[in-house]
């Protein structure tokens, strides 16, 4: 593979996943891990990806408030927050995990509904401040540098004491053999956590992540109660879902 298509593999595998591993990456395109630590150097000092410590992460990931052109599939995601809005209710108690996707839907919920919503996603916390009858409980622990949410003990202790109405999951990878997985081990456990506290799981995923798998596992694909995506849910692409038991919307 030639330099200028590595450079385009890896930038838009962190755009879709936010997040990427240097070894990871490595692995798929078959080069060494130099080779690819180079690349992301270049492509860091051009601005097109953020390098950080065993890999690289969407600039997207370091939005304090929302800035739509740095959204990798806006367009999709807005059709996904739109979906998930339909699902909120007066009076709801929500947990939302990170990501872009959940930050637009953090950005859509109407002005006039009255929520308490938990959150260990920085980002998200600061978008929900905006809205007026939205109360915004950030749950607090070790800040991941890179993903800017809460990890740890105490984020997991905080969460064991709730049973929110409804969970937002957002997710680098879906499949429906191995379910929902991620390659961070602390963000699993969190993940988890959210899903033991929460009476139903929504997972918000654009449909390019479907059909991907990644080393760690959060739950099994028959766990999660309902998948939205910008497709339609008579989609081909997401029959098998629906045959698993999953609402699409």
């Amino acid at each position: 593979m030639l330099r200028e298509e590595r450079y385009n593999y890896i930038v838009n595998e962190v755009k879709i996943r936010n997040r990427v591993l240097l070894t990871d990456i490595a692995r798929k395109l078959n080069v060494s891990e130099d080779t690819i630590r180079r690349d992301l150097n270049h492509l860091d000092e051009q601005g097109k990806i953020k390098k950080v410590h065993g890999g690289a992460i969407s600039s997207s990931f370091h939005l304090y408030s929302y800035r739509e052109d740095q959204i990798y599939a806006h367009e999709h995601k807005s059709t996904i927050a739109t979906k998930a809005v339909k699902l909120l209710h007066e009076n709801c108690v929500v947990l939302m995990s990170g990501g872009t996707t959940n930050l637009e839907l953090a950005r859509l919920i109407p002005d006039n509904i009255r929520l308490t919503v938990f959150t260990p996603s920085l980002p998200v916390a600061m978008q929900l401040i905006a809205h007026p009858l939205v109360e915004t409980i950030f749950i607090g622990g070790r800040l991941s540098k890179d993903a800017q949410i809460a990890l740890g003990g105490d984020a997991i202790r905080t969460l064991s004491h709730l049973k929110a109405d409804i969970l937002f999951m957002g997710t680098g990878n879906l499949d429906l053999e191995s379910g929902l997985t991620e390659f961070d081990w602390e963000v699993v456990q969190l993940k988890k956590a959210m899903m033991e506290s929460a009476k139903k799981t929504v997972v918000l995923t654009i449909s390019e992540k479907i059909n991907s798998s990644q080393r760690f596992k959060i739950c099994a694909t028959g766990e999660v109660h309902t998948l939205i995506t910008e497709l339609e849910p008579s989609h081909t692409l997401l029959a098998p879902f629906r045959e698993k038991g999953l609402e699409l919307m």
